[in-house]
């Protein structure tokens, strides 16, 4: 039998010099011992993946950084998804780092240092699922069902970051071992990416099984919404129409690897709190109040012991959706009705949407493991105006930090012709100032080493 002590696993187990020296004796005798040997027990080399086992540790690898980089983490480092709720109304800072009050008043400059490595870490992620797909190919080609998740994962990162940031976004590669620059996207081009991985997946997910439907109804879901991104609204709704309502694509948590980010920024550390439409300055204009609507989509709580936030001054609300260990939706069905309800939106057919938003108020809902109470209808709304206004507000509860709120302002901007003094919370700032004109984030000036890159073509919505 073979033995190997490091020099701290020595001592760890209680070793004597005397007993080492002993197996050291007897395994001379053995020529195929390796005690002595150099090891590296943390590091991979390339031709250890070059195998089926290797190639689906590639896609268990990406799919662990598909959570870590939405919303998943540990030690208070927040991924996109959360920097993203602080810039629009789904939650506002009370911490002390001076980049999440620039986040949450939209002044995020391109040099911020927690911004910087959020968008990293997605375009890494990108390349973790290109990998993957790579390997999946060569080495796993029977695995259709896990190589279309893989371009879905790949597309659902490009949407993420045309949803989340300027125009101007390069979408390189590392091959070889070297980089392949791109020059800059528009965000309309990056959407266009973004669906080209996903018919990618489609094109491979023509099983029956379940784990083959599975990944077809998310990747649907996922193209729809960067048709909805181009203002492709009714094609956006006969891409889901498929999609079941009780659909769920989940993001998975546990303590022995990643908590949910939510309970990690709010219960646990208490540095976001649940946004609302008024603070210590007053009325934060354009924002819903989520901590204080008591709507049954966004479950809040307050403590009596500890009523403020990290920073000891603004109010803590705490969001409780979801505890440590919970599931978070990627993907819904839920998701898919309310692309068919914004399509009958954009034809002016108020009643049509209403029905479908009726019926999502009232049928019974689950959100990750959660299962809101159900709800009353609600009346027509009396003019289109009113109509997109409702609409976006119930879309905003059913999908709070769920990554789509910066995308919707910017679209209410985009495509539905407002202003962004109308759109997004405007006004005094509760931490001193006036709330800034950002409607996305920059490109990170990191990205300057792609020498085609100099920075956002433009601020644009």
């Amino acid at each position: 039998m073979e033995m190997r002590f490091t020099h701290s696993a020595r001592r760890a187990a209680g070793v004597s010099a005397t007993a080492l020296a002993l197996l050291v004796m007897g395994a001379c005798d053995n020529p195929q011992d390796t005690l002595l040997e150099q090891q590296q027990p943390q590091v991979i080399l390339p031709a250890d993946v070059q195998n089926p086992t290797g190639a689906v540790g590639l896609y268990t690898g990406a799919l662990g950084r598909l959570r870590s980089e939405l919303n998943g983490g540990n030690g208070n480092q927040e991924a996109l998804w959360n920097l993203m709720s602080l810039m629009t109304d789904e939650f506002k800072s009370g911490d002390t780092f001076s980049q999440r009050n620039d986040a949450d008043q939209r002044i995020t400059q391109s040099n911020d240092g927690v911004m910087a490595p959020t968008y990293n870490g997605v375009q890494q992620a990108r390349g973790r699922a290109r990998d993957a797909i790579s390997a999946l190919k060569q080495y796993a080609p029977t695995e259709t069902a896990k190589i279309g998740e893989m371009y879905m994962v790949m597309g659902f990162f490009e949407l993420t970051l045309g949803q989340n940031f300027c125009n101007g976004i390069p979408l390189g590669e590392t091959v070889a071992g070297q980089p392949v620059y791109t020059d800059p996207l528009t965000n309309a081009q990056v959407f266009t990416t973004a669906i080209a991985r996903f018919d990618s997946a489609l094109a491979v997910l023509t099983g029956t099984d379940a784990q083959s439907v599975h990944i077809r109804n998310a990747t649907l879901i996922a193209k729809a919404r960067a048709q909805v991104n181009l203002d492709q609204i009714a094609a956006a709704a006969a891409t889901v129409a498929s999609v079941p309502d009780a659909y769920q694509y989940l993001l998975t948590y546990s303590s022995n690897t990643q908590s949910n980010e939510w309970w990690q920024m709010g219960t646990s550390s208490r540095r976001y709190t649940v946004g609302d439409s008024f603070d210590v300055t007053g009325v934060i204009k354009n924002a819903i109040p989520f901590a204080s609507l008591n709507d049954p989509r966004v479950k809040t709580a307050r403590s009596t012991t500890l009523p403020r936030a990290f920073d000891n001054i603004t109010p803590f609300v705490e969001f409780t959706n979801y505890a440590r260990e919970d599931a978070l939706p990627l993907l819904s069905g839920i998701d898919a009705r309310l692309i068919e309800a914004e399509a009958k939106l954009r034809a002016s057919d108020i009643p049509g949407m209403m029905t479908i938003l009726n019926k999502l108020r009232t049928t019974q809902q689950k959100i990750g493991n959660y299962s809101p109470a159900t709800m009353a209808a609600l009346p027509n709304p009396a003019t289109q105006t009113a109509a997109i206004d409702l609409y976006f507000r119930e879309k905003a509860l059913w999908q709070f930090g769920r990554g789509e709120r910066i995308s919707d302002l910017r679209r209410l901007v985009r495509q539905y012709n407002r202003t962004q003094d109308n759109v997004f919370p405007s006004g005094p700032f509760h931490k001193n100032g006036s709330y800034g004109t950002l409607v996305a984030f920059p490109v990170p000036d990191a990205e300057k080493a792609n020498v085609k890159f100099t920075g956002c073509m433009d601020t644009k919505a």
